[in-house]
């Protein structure tokens, strides 16, 4: 019987061996899984609902195929998420268009599109698409995205629900910035949203959302906005180490549904549509990231440095939120003999610290390391910081194992440049 780490029913050292490394490695029956789980919590309330992945965690054409066939929509950020969308032949009308700052051209392509709605960020934006619908006499149906003022327990560059925040209209302004649309001819109001934050391990910031967000609908419903539907955002959190809280979103949705039925019910209104955007907790724990092990170097008294093939150019997030992980050496289970504490270090020409102090089974060179828990924000973040090439992404299921994107190659990085007429021989 093999000791090697198995990831989702795989072996992870004949993944490394036959893909290469570094590379990312997905799970399509975890993603289902943990859609499913949403989706059944939601379902057994009765209410009505909508569930949108939040792409910019993890999305290319395939995973767009996975969750149109979970029946669940989509949440993209820009124009390049939408175009990937499309061309992976995602229904528009499932689509809905975010962003803080869209431009003209994303909100023209949306139109021409035809997505099904668009989360207005700001009062210039709003004025951009009322010009825009009008001169392509299509209508168009929007929520806006509301700064509620709450603060979440969470890293301060992730928290996103703050009145002093980039994102959104702000509390005291909407209910004026939301009502000029009540004299645009193909602008549609139906809903209000907010997101509050990522990673959050509390389900109270939540509850507290709802009731803000419910007091601005019912003001609005009452002043002739047509709205149906509530957007409470995304942002629950998952445990990237063993210690760390789990945010229990099937226990948390009842809760929910149950706190805005009874403030409906005392404010005399319908219950809305509730809309959640579940990024990370969906697409996190159904990935990991394989590297390989290069120079192991002993500073005595001080730290044992692993180097791995890869790093900040493949995941950025220790470098700009502090981020954690859990790892695991692959080709030995780790036992109180051979357990060494060590620090995992990238190859990037920068300090490039992975993990700190994590205790691994006895690293040495030509092993296969896993980090736990990249299936958010690692692949969607990925850049080419000293030409690194990105790592092809494969997609698990049942026992079947397939690239997903495949590796970008060295012809790859300089297809792009050009060297102008002066600097040619």
């Amino acid at each position: 019987m093999t000791e090697h780490f198995i990831f989702s029913g795989h072996d992870t050292v004949a993944l490394a061996q036959k893909y290469g490394t570094p590379l990312y490695v997905m799970s399509e029956d975890i993603l289902r899984a943990n859609i499913a789980r949403i989706s059944d919590a939601f379902g057994a309330t009765g209410i009505d609902y909508s569930i949108n992945f939040a792409g910019k965690s993890f999305i290319n054409k395939g995973m767009c195929k996975i969750v149109d066939s979970a029946g669940i929509c989509l949440d993209v950020a820009s124009g390049g998420e939408l175009y990937t969308a499309m061309e992976s032949g995602f229904d528009p009308k499932r689509v809905c268009l975010h962003g803080s700052n869209k431009s003209t051209e994303e909100l023209a392509m949306a139109l021409d599109y035809g997505v099904g709605h668009i989360v207005v960020d700001s009062e210039f934006e709003l004025d951009n698409l009322d010009r825009l619908t009008r001169e392509k006499q299509q209508e168009v149906q929007i929520l806006f995205r509301i700064a509620p003022g709450i603060e979440a327990h969470t890293h301060e560059l992730i928290q996103t629900g703050k009145t002093d925040t980039k994102f959104g209209l702000p509390l005291e302004l909407a209910e004026a910035v939301i009502l000029k649309t009540l004299e645009m001819p193909y602008v549609k109001t139906v809903g209000i949203h907010c997101h509050i934050g990522s990673q959050i391990a509390d389900e109270v910031p939540f509850l507290r959302a709802s009731e803000v967000m419910l007091t601005l609908y019912k003001k609005l419903k009452d002043a002739g906005v047509p709205l149906t539907e509530l957007n409470l955002g995304g942002g629950f959190g998952i445990p990237y180490l063993p210690e760390d809280p789990t945010f229990d979103v099937t226990a948390y949705i009842p809760k929910l549904v149950a706190h805005v039925r009874v403030l409906c019910a005392e404010m005399g209104i319908d219950v809305p549509k509730l809309v959640v955007e579940p990024g990370r907790s969906l697409s996190a724990p159904a990935g990991i990231t394989l590297y390989t092990v290069g120079t192991v170097k002993t500073i005595p008294g001080i730290r044992t440095y692993v180097s791995i093939d890869g790093g900040m150019a493949d995941n950025p997030r220790p470098a700009l939120y502090d981020a954690e992980y859990d790892a695991v050496i692959c080709d030995r289970a780790k036992t109180e003999d051979n357990t060494q504490v060590v620090t995992v270090s990238g190859k990037a020409c920068e300090t490039d610290l992975m993990i700190k102090d994590i205790a691994l089974a006895q690293p040495t060179p030509g092993d296969t390391l896993a980090v736990l828990h990249t299936g958010a924000y690692n692949y969607s973040m990925a850049s080419n910081y000293n030409r690194l090439r990105r790592p092809a992404v494969v997609l698990l299921k049942g026992d079947q194992d397939a690239v997903l994107v495949a590796r970008e190659s060295y012809a790859d990085l300089v297809k792009n440049d050009r060297i102008p007429a002066w600097l040619e021989d």
